[in-house]
């Protein structure tokens, strides 16, 4: 229940953020935020069509095409999908509008922090015109769906990466001991957590009298991986540091019991089978309150030297701190009209991408990647397509922190930063 309530709250948080946007104004900062909560609007529409919407749409004949019933879950899938679409086409058509803005002079810099009024009206027609389609468009677009969340993920990973180290490198900086001390403290307390964790994980997906070898190996990877992580990190050769390996580490194992909770509730060595709708919901409110989380920080860190949002035009000092934080790149003073332009310090394209994969990530989660496997509509994101597409994200997210570490020593001649 609490997570459900810090989802609720981060996604309201997000919406009342928007709509203080479109009441008083969005300055340069803020539209990134009214961004988020356009995306967390998007969030409650979709749990709450998917709840109600259903009898509905099996009254309209464009979509009950079918000479046989179908079941409701059909069309709770439906209502789903033709959101989240609404929500991708709105972001990708500003993403490809906003393709090679560099500066602020450009007339497209105001298109992307102003306006919302009728960027509201125009979302909100793009939502309703996705009920008019024929089925086979939606079809076509929950398949093209499961490769974009794939490309979500890998973002998300990306994110965190980036995450982790600046956390690290921001305390580093500090160069004093107690700072020292608290990474120790944080990097300790996150393997304990990692290894108590993957224990409670044997008690519940390997029960006694079962043969559970997949998800023995499964656990026993993650565990393998999570002492990989260090010893890497605290190599002399490697610059790495604890931190990093700890908090991947965390995440590895949180990936690890996302996917076995997934494993249908009829599998005999997914011991939460009695749990399932509890355990269903909660998947889900945890899926989408990191991926809520990941678009947020997206928005927030877009514009950081050392990020892959940032355009070429952008300055590359190589300082560890965003962009965001520049008094000059951020204030409320309109200097566009100077003699020389200020670059734009993050990629709207790019940013604009990472709402459109997310709305389409989002759809999976509360679709459970369309997969009608579990047989029940209180069942969310549940069956084997969930539980491969979480290991192998867990997989992902390993070798591309591995490769953050060993890229330099692999590189030599190339620069790392």
């Amino acid at each position: 229940m609490w997570a459900a309530s810090c989802l609720a709250s981060c996604c309201a948080a997000c919406t009342c953020g928007l709509c203080t946007s479109v009441a008083s104004g969005v300055s340069r900062r803020s539209a990134r935020l009214a961004y988020c909560g356009l995306f967390a609007l998007s969030l409650i529409v979709s749990w709450i069509l998917r709840e109600f919407a259903a009898p509905l749409l099996e009254k309209l004949p464009w979509i009950n095409t079918s000479s046989e019933t179908l079941p409701t879950e059909w069309y709770q899938t439906s209502a789903v999908l033709r959101v989240s679409l609404g929500n991708f086409l709105f972001f990708t058509i500003f993403a490809l509008i906003m393709i090679g803005v560099k500066d602020q002079n450009d007339r497209r810099d105001s298109w992307h922090h102003g306006g919302w009024i009728v960027k509201l009206v125009v979302w909100a027609l793009l939502i309703v015109l996705m009920f008019f389609l024929p089925n086979v468009v939606v079809t076509i677009y929950a398949t093209l769906s499961k490769f974009g969340s794939g490309l979500f993920l890998l973002v998300q990973v990306m994110l965190l990466l980036d995450f982790t180290h600046t956390w690290n490198d921001a305390w580093v900086e500090k160069d004093e001991q107690k700072w020292y001390i608290a990474l120790l403290a944080v990097s300790v307390i996150c393997y304990i957590a990692t290894y108590s964790f993957s224990g409670v994980l044997f008690m519940w997906f390997n029960p006694s009298g079962q043969d559970c070898g997949l998800n023995i190996f499964f656990i026993v990877m993650t565990m393998i991986l999570a002492l990989a992580f260090a010893i890497i990190a605290l190599h002399p050769k490697v610059n790495g540091s604890l931190l990093p390996a700890s908090v991947i580490s965390v995440y590895c194992a949180y990936l690890c019991y996302s996917g076995l909770s997934s494993e249908p509730r009829d599998y005999a060595c997914n011991g939460l089978h009695n749990h399932s709708k509890s355990v269903s919901i909660g998947t889900l409110v945890l899926g989408m309150l990191t991926t809520v989380l990941s678009v947020v920080y997206s928005a927030v860190r877009a514009g950081s030297s050392t990020t892959f949002l940032s355009p070429p035009s952008s300055p590359k000092t190589g300082s560890s701190k965003p962009l965001i934080e520049s008094g000059d790149m951020e204030s409320g003073k309109d200097d566009s009209k100077a003699a020389d332009a200020q670059p734009v310090s993050y990629s709207y394209t790019f940013f604009h991408l990472i709402f459109a994969l997310a709305s389409m990530y989002s759809a999976m989660l509360l679709t459970g990647w369309t997969s009608s496997t579990s047989g029940s509509s209180e069942l969310i994101d549940v069956g084997w397509t969930s539980v491969w597409v979480r290991v192998c994200t867990e997989w992902v997210t390993a070798a591309l922190y591995v490769w953050t570490l060993v890229a330099p020593l692999v590189l030599p001649d190339r620069e790392f930063s």
